[in-house]
Order: C-alpha cells, then structure tokens, then sequence
C-alpha cells in the first residue's frame, strides 16, 4: 500500500503504471493492491505536480514555471521542441524533489496503513470471539 501511494505521487506522467509494475514485481508486492493505491492518490498528484515543478526549478536555480497565458506563450515561442526540451527538463528536476520526498512519504504511508491494518485486525478478532462465545 505505502508503495502504491509513494510511486502514485511520482511526477512524470504517464511513468506511475511501469514504475508500479517494475517495483512490484522486483518486491513481489501484490499488483492489484499497489495499483489502487496509485489510482486512490491520483487527485494528490495532480495537486503536487506544479509545486514539485516549482521547487525542482528552485533546487537547481532554473527559472519558475510560469502559471499565466502569458508566460507559457513565452515558454512556446521558439517552437514546439525547445518547448518539450524544455518541459522534459522541468520534468526531470521534479523527479529530483520527488526522489527527496519519497523516503518520509514510503514510511508515514506505511506507518500509517500499518496502524489502520492492526485496528481492522483487532476488530475483526473481536467480532470472533463474539460469535465463537459460549452457546
């Protein structure tokens, strides 16, 4: 589960699916599990990819990425592949901040379905001292 939500987070579009795959298979961590939760923390890696984007371009003295029309019209202007030279730059020091992040997300993930596991198995051993009971 942790794994699914650490990978899930990963901002390269369309690498999250391969990079789940790879890891599960590498770790033989059951795939459906680590996909749903990669699928469950998509809305949140939307939600991070601009400031990933954002610090990536800090980390390595690069300028911001501009949120107008205005300055992605600028970013367009000397064609499309100086734009996706460019985009594909972006990209990569995102995976830089990611690659820094993604140690305290594997483990507060992975303590915190830990503990939700734990409450859910306490539970359901109750249920069944319920029902095996005296009768």
């Amino acid at each position: 589960m942790a794994t699914g939500v650490t990978l899930g987070l990963f901002p390269i579009p369309g690498t999250r699916g391969g990079l789940c795959l790879v890891a599960g298979i590498a770790f033989r961590l059951n795939q459906p599990l680590l996909h749903t939760f990669k699928g469950l923390v998509f809305p949140l890696h939307l939600f991070l990819l601009i400031p990933f984007i954002q610090m990536g371009q800090g980390l390595f003295g690069k300028e911001p990425l501009p949120l107008d029309a205005g300055g992605l019209e600028r970013l367009m202007a000397d064609g499309t592949w100086a734009f996706l030279k460019e985009s594909a730059g972006m990209l990569l020091r995102a995976a830089v901040v990611w690659l820094g992040f993604a140690p305290v997300v594997l483990l507060g993930s992975y303590a915190i379905c830990s503990l939700l596991i734990r409450k859910f198995l306490g539970r359901m051993g109750k249920m069944k001292a319920k029902d095996s009971g005296p009768g």
